[in-house]
């Protein structure tokens, strides 16, 4: 097995060799590529050291099986016909490819199927919003069809990238010292504030990113239901948080739901309110799973419950979910 890794020095490309490792996937050989900036940079992997090669048009993905792709958008759309080319398949971590029709767009507790099916060699990963929304919707889904959501999301400041991350922290101290803070990647401080908006603002009023949670859900659970998110982002450093509100055709119970939550894929349940247990990104850096809590019925919809999410957008919503992509395809034979 031949695994590559683009866009290697980056945040999730560092979580890649992470996941790869403690998940003890099979490869034989990695190469890891890299923009001019990145290049030449070392970095072991299980005792190996390997340096980042350029990546360029040219043979270097001959012999690859599965690349796996976070560099941007503009990256995977350039370079997608030379990792493919010679019959990698190329499991994409930016929204290049998500809501093209022919690219299956997978999260593998919903629909491991899809990647089956993908005549460009592409294989999508969604959104880390969306990933873990649709990881708690699924085992609601598999209760009763879901009609209506109404989601609200807390973006921790690693969703932006290490240097917001950094930005976060340099804003903390300045403010405290009493110095002007440094706004460098975010449209306000972000330090001791929530700023309601993340990525650019569509016609209708909502960002790009609320718009992912409607479009990209839609399509991994091949449903009709409606989903209208509002998207923040906060001033914690990793995992992202979610309150959902789900409309179902039949009403259905918080035990029902608790017990689904259990038995479900990629699910905990974190929910006895009585002694303050329930989800926070404090404790969930770096778990593989979504966690689930706050669930309750909907007072203002018989047919309505509602829970709160935390999960590790790096780890689930990411590189975990493009890792659990390629075991599928693994497992069904699909690869070699």
């Amino acid at each position: 097995m031949r695994v590559a890794i683009v866009g290697a020095s980056g945040a999730v490309g560092q979580e890649f060799l992470r996941v790869l490792d403690e998940r003890n996937f099979p490869i034989d050989e990695l190469l890891l590529f890299g923009s001019q900036r990145s290049a030449g940079r070392k970095y072991t992997f299980r005792g190996k050291e390997i340096e980042v090669k350029l990546l360029q048009h040219n043979d270097d993905f001959k012999g690859v099986d599965i690349a796996f792709t976070s560099a941007g958008g503009g990256t995977s759309k350039e370079f997608a016909e030379t990792i493919t080319k010679h019959g990698a398949v190329m499991i994409d971590n930016s929204s290049a490819f998500r809501m093209d029709e022919d690219v299956p767009l997978v999260v593998p507790e919903c629909n491991a199927e899809d990647a089956l099916n993908r005549p460009r060699g592409i294989i999508a990963n969604p959104n880390c919003t969306t990933i873990m929304m649709v990881v708690a919707l699924q085992a609601l889904e598999n209760l009763s069809h879901i009609k209506r959501v109404h989601v609200a999301s807390y973006q921790a400041a690693s969703g932006a990238g290490a240097a917001a991350m950094a930005e976060l922290y340099e804003q903390y101290r300045q403010v405290l010292a009493g110095e002007k803070p440094t706004v460098e990647k975010f449209a306000y401080q972000l330090a001791f504030n929530v700023i309601p908006q993340i990525d650019v603002f569509c016609d209708n009023g909502y960002t790009k990113e609320e718009m992912k949670m409607y479009n990209e859900t839609k399509k991994i659970m091949h449903t009709d239901c409606e989903v209208s998110a509002m998207c923040v982002r906060v001033p914690s450093l990793r995992c992202h948080s979610e309150s959902v509100w789900a409309e179902t055709e039949r009403p259905v119970s918080v035990e029902e739901f608790q017990r689904a939550i259990r038995e479900g894929k990629g699910l905990q349940l974190e929910d006895e309110p009585a002694s303050k247990k329930y989800p926070m990104p404090l404790f969930h850096e770096n778990c593989d799973d979504v966690f689930v809590g706050r669930v309750r019925k909907d007072l203002a919809n018989p047919n309505g419950i509602t829970f709160w999410l935390v999960s590790d957008q790096i780890k689930k919503g990411a590189a975990l979910n493009a890792v659990q992509i390629a075991e599928y395809l693994i497992e069904v034979g699909n690869i070699k």
